[in-house]
């Protein structure tokens, strides 16, 4: 494990393995560099895979006030101490739309990819409530872990309620509440993404770069529907479905999938 340092002076712990051109993996909510471990190790005898703690979360730092530019910021410092760019870029989930924004603002970046971008663009789901942004802040702020945890599982991910109790007791349920304090900067990243309306046409016009879009055709349809069309949403977008997978992609497939973009 190595730091870099962003411009407001968070440290931003990263990894580095492999031999190759660069590829940076971003995570989504909750999600921290082990997320990506097997991933990157699949990745590595192509590419000098480096995988990051976003801020708050694993063993980078945070700051009190949080923007989404921090975590611009946050990427922006990442790349440079890999080697300054351009790198190859890979999102996850809301990781994917982190990408996506890091691009359109100039992040030195030749290719993107992004795996199933949490948007809700139509009536297969509830959108966000109108107060998500604000009731996810206030649970976290009066330091109601499991509170702000239960709150993104139903509103945010649109589980049944019923659903909630029996997870507290499984393995994940600790580490989720670790990082449940960056609930909210998920939430400002995605908040006029959830909607229920399309993407607007012009949103990410600045990317340019070749952009691969994945998604499963086992998983909510809402996450399909909106892959296809975020990659239906320039000529520069492929879209790509894996078959037989849903949110919790399995590497093993993905990761040649991913050697494929990158090598073009």
């Amino acid at each position: 494990m190595e730091y870099t340092f962003s411009s407001d002076g968070t440290p931003i712990a990263y990894e580095r393995q492999g031999t190759g051109p660069l590829l940076v993996l971003v995570g989504g909510t909750l999600m921290t560099r082990a997320r990506h471990a097997e991933l990157a190790a699949l990745l590595a005898g192509e590419f000098t895979v480096i995988t990051y703690d976003r801020r708050g979360r694993g063993d980078s730092g945070d700051h009190a006030v949080f923007e989404v530019q921090r975590e611009l910021d946050d990427l922006d410092a990442v790349i440079e101490q890999a080697g300054g760019g351009p790198v190859l870029l890979y999102g996850m989930s809301s990781g994917g739309v982190l990408a996506l924004e890091a691009v359109a603002r100039g992040s030195a970046v030749s290719r993107l990819a992004v795996y199933e971008p949490p948007f809700i663009v139509d009536d297969s789901r509830p959108p966000l409530p109108g107060d998500y942004v604000e009731r996810i802040t206030e649970l976290v702020a009066h330091g109601d872990a499991t509170g702000a945890l239960t709150y993104f599982l139903t509103a945010g991910l649109a589980m049944p309620a019923d659903a909630v109790p029996g997870m507290r007791d499984m393995p994940f349920w600790a580490p989720w509440e670790a990082t449940a304090h960056t609930l909210p900067y998920d939430a400002r990243l995605m908040r006029d993404t959830m909607s229920g309306r399309p993407l607007p046409r012009d949103r990410w016009q600045s990317v340019t770069v070749p952009v691969l879009v994945a998604h499963g055709d086992s998983g909510d349809a809402y996450m399909i529907n909106a892959a296809k069309q975020l990659g239906s949403h320039a000529p520069n977008y492929t879209l790509r479905c894996l078959p037989g997978q849903n949110h919790n992609v399995d590497p093993r497939v993905l990761a040649p999938v991913l050697t494929d973009h990158f090598t073009r």
